[in-house]
């Protein structure tokens, strides 16, 4: 049974933070929540702990998976946030909008599932952003939609049950909205809206 780390989502304990992120950089797989769904977070630097994301997910190596960040100096490291990238996020950030953006030539080729772009996001989530400023960096993250299911997992004890031998923590923090994200393809020309989900299309100026 994964440990459960049980916090206050509007304002989480700081020793409670400190265990999850030790366990991210152990290379462990942590569940957290997010303003969307819950989330399985690792350590982007940790080949073995992404290869176990792409496995527990069902994804093929070759589809890139989303950077979590806690606010914009963070997504500035891992990506090449351009003027228009710049704009989106002052409007949209933190909430349910994925940029994507060119990659920093430092993140790791299994982030980049082989490519040259990434997925950035600022949840707008007390515990999420508390873990991601405790670590310093971004967490490669995807959601949890799992093989052969069409619901989202967005309810700590349904991980638990359903995830037992696959994570090695869950971040309790309640039951989180069932939104998806709206991601934005800034590396197009002209950009493009590759999935709706929060956010309105209008309102990015994309529709």
């Amino acid at each position: 049974m994964p440990h459960t780390l049980r916090v206050d989502p509007r304002a989480p304990d700081v020793s409670v933070i400190r265990e999850a992120a030790a366990m991210i950089r152990e290379g462990l797989v942590v569940a957290y929540p997010t303003d969307t769904l819950y989330g399985l977070a690792v350590d982007p630097r940790n080949a073995e702990a992404v290869r176990r994301l792409y496995d527990l997910k069902g994804r093929a190596e070759s589809s890139a998976l989303t950077l979590i960040a806690a606010d914009a100096g963070q997504a500035q490291a891992a990506g090449q946030m351009t003027a228009a990238a710049a704009r989106l996020a002052s409007r949209w950030w933190p909430g349910p909008v994925t940029i994507v953006v060119p990659a920093r030539a430092t993140l790791a080729r299994e982030v980049l599932a082989g490519g040259t772009t990434v997925g950035i996001r600022v949840p707008d989530h007390f515990v999420v952003r508390a873990l991601l400023a405790e670590l310093g960096e971004p967490i490669l993250s995807t959601t949890l939609i799992l093989p052969g299911e069409s619901a989202p997992l967005n309810d700590a004890e349904v991980i638990r049950d359903r995830l037992e031998k696959a994570v090695d923590a869950v971040i309790d923090a309640g039951p989180c909205v069932d939104v998806p994200t709206t991601v934005v393809d800034l590396a197009t020309e002209p950009p493009t809206i590759t999935r709706y989900g929060g956010g309105d299309p209008a309102a990015l100026g994309l529709a």
